[in-house]
């Protein structure tokens, strides 16, 4: 394949979709229901709330969505296996040898 016919229907195809974004855009009404809600809800954690965002005497903080709904525990497994994932691939990818016909890297 040329390499114009491949660019040209990358660049069509970003077209189409912007033509899309912009079409559902416009027919939500745009930013302006978006703003005000954002707006409104920025105003209502000022008044309730205040404080450090980050307070390492308050321990670990979690959304209240998450802590009000009793999910601490689904919330904390969730944690324990994506740590447990990214340790695996890490170990993983570290004694990784290589491709076929790849020379393994030395370790120093």
């Amino acid at each position: 394949m040329q390499w114009w016919k491949q660019y040209g229907g990358l660049g069509a195809l970003f077209a189409a979709f912007l033509a899309a974004g912009y079409w559902g855009f416009t027919a939500t009404g745009g930013a302006l229901p978006w703003a005000k809600r954002s707006a409104r809800a920025l105003q209502r954690g000022v008044q309730e709330g205040g404080g450090a965002l980050v307070n390492m005497g308050r321990g670990i903080i979690v959304a209240g969505p998450i802590r009000k709904g009793g999910l601490m525990l689904e919330f904390g497994g969730l944690v324990v296996l994506l740590s447990v994932i990214g340790l695996g691939l890490y170990v993983y990818v570290d004694r990784y040898n290589g491709f076929d016909g790849d020379q393994p890297t030395q370790k120093p």
